[in-house]
């Protein structure tokens, strides 16, 4: 068994990619497989380097490790022989046909109430014809000739598919430039790489049609791949979460302090009959079960992201995040913010709470409170009994209780409506910054 991601180097990984290059890895993971990485930078124009690194960065902070990895720009010796041979064997035919004729053949089409579907009209030239044509100086760009069948597969996630191909135009898979296209390009990889499972996008599934028409032509069985196609990922309101794939890149993902087990433990889940549990990439892919993933289009919600990323990050070990953590900031510091966390990024603001300067917003009409409140500040050394004891003082000094005695403290201590217990907070902050912060002005 070997399957495959194959991202194409023009833009950042976004959860889209990250669902199917984890699909991909802990199918194969499970099931003792082997896991490529393949770089689809065929398009020279738009492919960038920095990019393949920012791609690879992205699955080695998933977890995911392959045994594998190569550009398809090192096997443009393959695809040229693979043209060759459909070429020879009548596959593929040259097609001269500008843009703008064949938009105006779609719109014809369109306004009959016709299916749009290439015409196969290049087929019809003759050889003067073609010879004409490449005399005027006009260059071929070629199409494969799809078979008059109906191609059907088993899908490991939507059941019984089938691609009736006479529905579906003869696709172009070289350029006039003689490059060529993703279409036969990673059929040929799959083929003389040994791929045999291909968990992509629910729409691949036309394009799955004909790539297993283009492998029968390169000498492959019908049943040659396994496939499974992932529904599609929608937004929590039910849209396409394709226009916002720049907001849920991986890069901005990691950034804002999503931990990857969060993520990881969301997708591989997302979609599927089964609750998210958290565990890392290894222990993930013990339990992954493609066949329990639904036919219809999952919602990736990111409050339910960020629901799972505080969930773990309330459970995670001073240890694991100290080095991410403020400077100075310690064990006590982060065993009293962790429950209160969605991200690790938070932890700034709460460790400047902590162990730097705010400016407590002013309360007015809470100024002979807080006067109170200050005067009857315990001396040091303080811990997790000192704010019981010090609000129990306040409360009989005072009268106040409930909101109208914690509310006004809390924000004068921390300048926040909520946040950590200030059971754990008030040690941190020390005797000398919360009476600057009840006494501003003094």
């Amino acid at each position: 068994m070997k399957l495959r991601f194959a991202p194409s180097p023009t833009g950042l990984l976004h959860v889209g990619n990250a669902r199917q290059a984890l699909a991909n890895a802990l199918y194969a993971r499970r099931h003792g497989g082997q896991f490529q990485l393949r770089i689809d930078d065929t398009d020279i124009g738009r492919s960038r380097e920095e990019l393949v690194e920012a791609i690879q960065k992205d699955l080695h902070w998933m977890g995911i490790q392959w045994d594998e990895t190569f550009r398809q720009t090192e096997r443009l010796d393959r695809y040229a022989t693979a043209i060759e041979k459909l070429k020879a064997s009548g596959h593929l035919y040259p097609c001269f046909e500008s843009e703008q004729e064949l938009a105006a053949k779609r719109e014809t089409q369109i306004r009959q109430r016709r299916a749009p579907v290439y015409d196969r009209a290049m087929l019809k030239m003759t050889p003067q014809q073609r010879a004409q044509a490449e005399a005027n100086g006009k260059v071929p760009y070629w199409r494969f000739k799809l078979s008059n069948t109906t191609v059907r597969w088993r899908d490991m996630v939507m059941g019984d598919c089938q691609v009736k191909l006479p529905s579906v135009s003869d696709p172009v898979l070289v350029r006039t430039d003689g490059t060529v296209l993703y279409t036969l390009a990673s059929v040929v990889d799959d083929l003389e790489t040994g791929i045999t499972h291909i968990i992509r996008g629910e729409d691949h599934v036309t394009n799955t049609g004909v790539q297993i028409d283009i492998a029968q032509a390169l000498g492959a069985h019908p049943d040659h791949f396994r496939f499974a196609h992932l529904p599609l990922l929608l937004d929590e309101n039910g849209g396409k979460l394709s226009k916002r794939f720049d907001a849920c890149s991986l890069r901005t993902f990691r950034q804002d302090g999503i931990e990857a087990t969060a993520l990881i433990s969301y997708l591989a889940r997302l979609g599927s009959s089964d609750d998210p549990v958290l565990l890392p990439f290894d222990e993930q892919a013990k339990i992954y079960d493609i066949s329990h993933i639904s036919r219809s289009a999952a919602r990736f919600d990111t409050r339910q992201l960020l629901a799972m990323n505080h969930k773990l990050l309330a459970q995670t070990l001073y240890a694991d995040v100290a080095d991410r953590l403020p400077k100075g900031a310690t064990e006590a510091f982060w065993l009293a913010i962790r429950g209160n966390i969605e991200l690790l990024s938070e932890a700034r603001l709460w460790h400047n709470v902590t162990d730097g300067d705010i400016i407590p917003p002013v309360q007015e009409g809470e100024d002979d409170f807080l006067k109170e409140a200050a005067s009857l500040l315990p001396p040091e050394p303080w811990d997790e009994t000192t704010w019981k004891a010090w609000t129990t003082a306040v409360r009989e000094k005072t009268g106040r209780s409930g909101k109208a005695l914690f509310h006004p403290l809390r924000l004068a201590l921390t300048g926040e409506e909520q946040g950590p217990e200030l059971r754990d907070l008030l040690p941190l902050i020390g005797r000398s910054r919360a009476l600057a912060r009840l006494l501003p002005s003094a």
